[in-house]
């Protein structure tokens, strides 16, 4: 097993009118040779965007995007003809495949906060398409499958999995085994353990080698946890 820890104060910062965005991995002007993948993961952001601000209609080909909404609301439009809002707890995948236009701005209920993860699809051109759904996930639950098999978005990528936990104090969390995971704190704190200081919201374990890894929250706790092969 390896298991490297990403801070999220070593992530890329970018800083727009209204948008704030950390950046996980290689991205724009940011190059680092080291933090260009993580198996089919090539990008990992954490959005903050003002109230009725964010992305404007731009264009995808050749990916699958996957949003997580952690506050806020963030509204959809693309070019599919999908239009939806998601908001805290809700999650959304878009296929970009052969090419598709999308917007996303958050909703005039105030600031929200996003995180998205590309990831390389087996089929780059495969036609475009949208689906959103929410999740309930409650401390004691322990993962609840959100994108893959079992779970009810589906994703383009074989062997790929996105499990959410909202944990409680002191409650321990067995992360899944695969030949690779991606552990995120999008909120919280996770306590020290036998390979880490504590985590903070906005770090994340990387875990590779099919073993699985305890952890246990500090505080009131939302993992985002992606198995990868």
């Amino acid at each position: 097993m390896n298991v490297e820890i990403r801070r999220g104060t070593d992530r890329f910062v970018e800083r727009e009118a209204g948008r704030l965005t950390h950046h996980s991995f290689s991205f724009g002007p940011n190059l680092d040779p080291e933090r260009m993948s993580f198996g089919p993961m090539v990008c990992h952001d954490d959005h903050l965007l003002a109230r009725g601000t964010g992305f404007e209609e731009h264009p995808h080909a050749g990916l699958e995007i996957v949003t997580w909404v952690v506050s806020g609301s963030v509204v959809h439009r693309d070019g599919t003809g999908s239009e939806a809002v998601l908001r805290a707890g809700g999650c959304g995948v878009l296929t970009a495949g052969s090419g598709v236009r999308h917007s996303e701005l958050a909703g005039d209920d105030g600031p929200a906060r996003f995180v998205q993860v590309w990831l390389t699809p087996d089929d780059p051109d495969a036609p475009p398409r949208y689906a959103t759904s929410a999740v309930d996930a409650a401390p004691g639950r322990g993962l609840v499958r959100v994108v893959g098999d079992s779970g009810a978005l589906a994703v383009g990528v074989a062997g790929a999995a996105l499990d959410v936990a909202r944990l409680e104090a002191g409650e321990v969390l067995t992360l899944p085994a695969a030949p690779r995971v991606h552990a995120f704190v999008a909120t919280g704190a996770l306590l020290r353990s036998s390979l880490a200081e504590p985590l903070s919201a906005g770090d994340a374990f990387c875990v590779t080698g099919e073993t699985s890894y305890d952890v246990t929250a500090a505080v009131p706790t939302e993992l985002l946890v992606w198995s990868l092969p």
